[in-house]
């Protein structure tokens, strides 16, 4: 590819959104997406912020994770307290279609942004209050009156009677009904 190409295949996908800044820089601002692509020879870097980095401590370990087993060619990297998703192309050999796909994968983790870490961490947690549960021998309905009344206690967080006590209980039957037959505590302790 070249600097034209580049500029085409961005203004092609985002229209007036794609700014050139000469000799090597492109930028997108476009709804809920920031894009920059750099040339730094040999390399083009193809970029967009996710999230400032405190709001993705606690699952720093799994998108190192999955920068090895899910993100193919992007990367979450980290810089300047921003995780960002990354693309890194040799530019002379660099496709459209490479660069294409690469803003497709970038978008995509964007739009993820770092719910789905917390979705799999709330999982693990949730997993392991079924382990618990079925272990002690508790039913569904027994877990559910336990949450109920840790919730009513204040010790799940303090939301007295309110909507939001519903709401977090509905969130908790959903889950547990979902996870509940998929978790075997006898095939676990042998």
């Amino acid at each position: 590819m070249t600097p034209d190409d580049v500029t085409a295949a961005l203004t092609t996908t985002f229209g007036d959104a794609a700014k050139f800044s000469p000799p090597d820089a492109w930028q997108v601002e476009a709804e809920e997406m920031r894009l920059l692509v750099i040339s730094s020879a040999p390399w083009l870097r193809i970029m967009t912020p996710i999230v400032p980095i405190v709001e993705a401590q606690s699952f720093i370990n799994q998108m190192m994770e999955a920068n090895f087993a899910q993100t193919n060619e992007a990367r979450y990297a980290f810089y300047q307290n921003i995780v960002w998703a990354l693309v890194q192309y040799d530019f002379e050999s660099l496709t459209l279609e490479l660069f294409e796909r690469a803003i497709a994968q970038l978008t995509l983790l964007k739009s993820q942004g770092v719910e789905v870490f917390f979705n799999r961490l709330m999982e693990g947690q949730i997993t392991q209050i079924i382990t618990a549960a079925k272990m002690q021998g508790q039913s569904l309905e027994d877990t559910m009156k336990t949450l109920d009344r840790l919730y009513s206690e204040g010790v799940m967080g303090d939301m007295g009677e309110s909507q939001y006590q519903q709401q977090a209980m509905t969130a908790w039957r959903n889950q547990l009904e979902r996870l509940w037959p998929t978790i075997n505590v006898e095939e676990a302790n042998r």
